[in-house]
């Protein structure tokens, strides 16, 4: 019966959200899925410019000149603070705290698991965007790797089980989205704001659990890229109308290396190009409205010779910018412990990924946010070119708080 899914009469379904979506871009300039804050601690104070309305509804799009506007009112050093999401461990959130009021980080990311209760996730969340108010005023991105079977960081009492991707291909539409939609309302609660999922990586039959980092984990939703990219498409819609932004990943796609890039070096894959079909699930996913899409660490050399994806212009603004026409939020995959960047020196892993087009750099250690910060300021100061880029990133971040519900825009 899965077999089946993800087609309606002749025509596969995502070709048919791939030409909904063209016909809203094409009669309305800009789209947006509407994605509401999460619900903060009751002691926590409303970082200033947040939004306290009702969230827009999803055929909202914020003014790109309100938006250009608060992005002006940045100085440097705020502009490269939204650049980054810096994990802290989950089960001490609250050491954030003093390297978001210092470095005025524009998104924190959750690392690690926890069977903690929703109660007190809730309140420790809050207390981060508190800290976040004090500093440059504008909410903070918090996200999670929450996408089922053994990538799941919260558990416990208040987060079922969720089933791996595998298992989630195997239902149909309607309980997909449904099932969606209660987990991700569960994360809204407690104040998370963008999850890192779903993977959009297609992991065909005869690579299997020999592809370490997706199918040795049951990550992917099936081996052929068509029911992928209708799963792909259910799931974002679930999950930004559930009112936490989406995140695609791992462009353009991890699913027929054989090496883990979080463990070891030479992640490669030798056949995708430009117009491979293994992209129809990003293509899907970006066409059902996406907000991020997130790069892989792998090294792609029919796309791009020279660089890993992470650092390459070709893959990250030619093929997804240009070609596939995403302007949403571009991740990079962790660029902290990750050892397949081990080899460049650290602020010049976040450096490179903005100047190769990426938005918003991950590192899973808290203690890269300085680093980082003072190598992107540096460059900026250092190339009015790279300050311009800084500037046209932090621009797509504070949309997407808007979008979020986290930062207020116009009336």
């Amino acid at each position: 019966m899965a077999s089946h899914r993800g087609r309606i009469g002749p025509f596969p379904r995502w070709t048919l959200a791939v030409v909904a979506a063209l016909l809203v871009v094409a009669g309305a300039g800009l789209w947006f899925v509407a994605a509401g804050r999460g619900t903060p601690a009751s002691d926590a104070r409303t970082p200033a410019g947040a939004s306290t309305s009702t969230p827009a509804s999803p055929s909202a799009s914020p003014s790109g000149d309100c938006v250009a506007a608060l992005v002006a009112k940045l100085t440097l050093e705020q502009q490269v603070g939204q650049l980054l999401m810096i994990g802290t461990p989950i089960g001490t959130p609250l050491n954030a705290v003093q390297p978001i009021q210092r470095y005025q980080l524009g998104g924190i990311f959750l690392a690690g698991r926890s069977t903690a209760s929703a109660a007190s996730l809730r309140q420790s969340i809050g207390q981060l965007q508190a800290a976040a108010a004090k500093s440059s005023g504008l909410g903070l991105q918090i996200g999670v790797d929450q996408e089922g079977g053994q990538v799941q960081t919260l558990k416990g009492d208040d987060f079922p089980p969720i089933p791996s991707a595998v298992n989630q291909g195997k239902q149909d539409d309607a309980t997909l989205k449904a099932h969606t939609a209660e987990w991700v309302g569960r994360l809204k609660a407690i104040g998370v704001t963008i999850d890192l999922a779903p993977v959009a990586d297609v992991v065909p039959a005869s690579v299997g659990k020999a592809n370490p980092p997706i199918g040795g984990f049951d990550r992917q939703y099936g081996p052929t890229p068509e029911p992928v990219a209708a799963d792909v498409a259910t799931v974002v819609t679930a999950m930004q109308g559930a009112g936490v932004l989406a995140t695609l990943k791992h462009f353009p796609g991890l699913g027929r290396v054989r090496v883990n890039t979080d463990t070891s070096t030479g992640a490669r894959d030798d056949l995708t190009t430009a117009d491979d079909p293994a992209l129809q699930p990003f293509t899907s996913g970006i066409a059902a409205g996406s907000a991020a899409v997130m790069i892989s660490s792998a090294a792609y050399p029919k796309l791009d010779p020279a660089n890993i994806a992470a650092f390459s212009t070709p893959i990250v603004t030619g093929l997804l910018r240009q070609k596939l026409g995403f302007d949403g939020l571009v991740l990079s995959d962790d660029l902290g412990a990750a050892t397949a960047v081990a080899s460049v020196p650290l602020g010049q892993r976040a450096v490179r990924f903005i100047k190769a087009g990426g938005d918003v750099a991950l590192s899973v250690k808290l203690s890269d946010a300085g680093p980082w910060t003072e190598a992107l300021v540096a460059a900026a100061k250092d190339d009015p070119a790279f300050a311009a880029r800084v500037t046209e990133s932090a621009t797509r971040v504070v949309r997407a708080k808007v979008r979020a519900g986290l930062v207020r825009c116009g009336t």
